[in-house]
């Protein structure tokens, strides 16, 4: 009895917590660019000064600069991310003019370190006494005073310019502008002769990191060139997801009615086990924030398709033992048995492949990977030894303890 409530129990909790909790996890999932329109751009950067290199932090940091743009632009979640040594991929949503999008985002980044000198009341700021280019590469760090308060030194290329600057500005503000937004204020507190200077401030860690990282960027400007775009409109993206749902959906009812027909009540517990797996992959989606896109679909039905087929495995061993005269106890043991280890053989070498995939791919490339991974791992969970604990238990209860309950024919089993 004890055995029949736990079954009961768990099976009943489990599918109440997916039926009030699906509608929710569905709303809640991210989609891609090709399941809800949008606009992808593929850059690749290079310095504007001939010599130089694009380092990785350069890299990150012009993202970064790119991100601010985007979210400038009213759009929906940009994404913005490095791939490679020199490439980064913008991706935004709700673009209706792609024109502006363009030359908005390509532009490199401007710094600009300005001065009042000459400027009307209102027009703070407007003259331009330093730019990017007049830095030493990487020459910005963050130090410490003696009240461990954060500063930033920076070291300038030509050092008359930046005496004769600080001489003129003596006393007054130097404001250091990224595009057209201020960073920082500080006032000149004495003349500079040596092409250095520091920067203080109230600032936290963290704000004198992300300033002294601006202007080490500031020194190697990147200029951005278009490699590849795509766009894709709000309904044609619509269409995509809907007619992706309809097929799926209606594959499904064909995979779920093949397994009961077939296994019988095995194949009851396996079309459990597949929904729970499925509704486990949408909830590690929304916890984890990740985006869907087509060939994300892609890796699930991939992915379903591998569990589909460890079932029948499974269950079709568990069949040959039965046909062999053994007991139906006898049976699922053994047959549970010799083909896990065929089962964990395919997806463990899937997922080598997978994160092969992961680590030199890019883009779509990796989002594929990464699917098929978290699809092997929850199917190994639900669909291996999930359903065999399920199936245990009706075993155990005396649910499934004929070989009908298989669909296992008498006439089939031989005499030992």
């Amino acid at each position: 009895m004890k055995r029949i409530i736990s079954f009961i129990a768990t099976v009943l909790v489990i599918t109440g917590i997916m039926v009030v909790t699906t509608p929710g996890l569905l709303k809640d999932v991210r989609l891609g660019l090709d399941l809800k329109g949008g606009f992808e751009i593929l850059y690749e950067a290079e310095p504007l000064v001939e010599g130089q290199q694009v380092t990785k932090e350069a890299l990150q940091e012009t993202a970064k600069s790119l991100q601010k743009r985007a979210d400038a632009l009213g759009t929906t979640e940009p994404e913005i991310t490095p791939e490679g040594t020199n490439r980064i991929r913008l991706k935004v949503a709700g673009v209706t003019d792609e024109a502006e999008v363009r030359k908005t985002m390509k532009e490199p980044a401007n710094l600009t370190f300005r001065s009042n000198d000459g400027c009307k009341e209102d027009e703070p700021f407007c003259k331009v006494e330093l730019r990017g280019d007049d830095f030493v590469e990487n020459g910005a760090s963050v130090v410490y005073d003696s009240f461990n308060q954060p500063m930033i030194d920076i070291k300038v290329k030509d050092k008359a310019k930046f005496a004769e600057i600080t001489e003129r500005l003596l006393g007054q503000e130097l404001a250091i502008f990224l595009d057209d937004e201020m960073l920082s204020a500080p006032t000149v507190q004495s003349v500079l002769m040596d092409g250095t200077a520091q920067i203080t401030g109230q600032f936290t860690i963290d704000e004198a990191e992300n300033l002294r990282d601006t202007i080490n960027l500031g020194a190697l400007p990147l200029k951005l060139t278009e490699k590849y775009s795509q766009s894709v409109g709000a309904t044609l993206g619509m269409e995509s997801l809907t007619k992706t749902i309809q097929a799926g959906l209606i594959a499904s009812v064909f995979i779920l009615l093949f397994m009961i027909g077939r296994y019988r009540i095995p194949g009851i517990l396996a079309s459990f086990a597949l929904i729970l797996h499925t509704w486990l992959l949408i909830l590690v989606f929304v916890w984890a924030n990740f985006t869907l896109t087509l060939p994300g679909i892609a890796a699930i039905i991939l992915g379903i398709g591998m569990a589909v087929d460890a079932n029948i495995l499974t269950y079709e061993r568990i069949r040959e033992e039965m046909r062999s005269g053994k007991s139906v106890k006898s049976s699922v043991k053994a047959g549970g048995k010799s083909s896990l280890r065929a089962i964990m053989d395919s997806n463990i070498t899937t997922m080598l492949v997978a994160a092969v995939m992961f680590a030199f791919g890019t883009g779509a490339v990796k989002g594929f990977a990464l699917v098929l991974i978290l699809e092997i791992i929850i199917s190994i969970a639900t669909n291996v030894y999930f359903s065999r604990f399920l199936l245990n238990q009706l075993v155990r209860i005396g649910w499934a303890s004929k070989p009908k309950h298989f669909g296992v024919k008498e006439s089939d089993i031989r005499e030992l």
